[in-house]
């Protein structure tokens, strides 16, 4: 995640809301300010999150999304 989205609570919401989506999630801060999200689930629930980090309902402010399924 590209923006203002460290020191805001960010990590938290993103793995309560991946929780609620019954996705099992992991949120860790980079070094350039980012946030790296790894979520396992199914593709639908995946798209939902990444729906939600482009909504602006998230903690901070989210200004890039790079999604990329493994």
């Amino acid at each position: 995640m590209h923006g203002h989205v460290q020191g805001v609570g960010f990590r938290y919401a993103t793995t309560r809301r991946a929780a609620e989506l019954g996705l099992a999630c992991e949120a860790q801060n980079l070094p350039d300010g980012t946030v790296l999200v790894t979520a396992r689930g199914a593709a639908a629930d995946v798209d939902a999150l990444v729906d939600w980090f482009r909504s602006g309902r998230t903690p901070g402010r989210v200004t890039g999304v790079d999604a990329q399924p493994v």
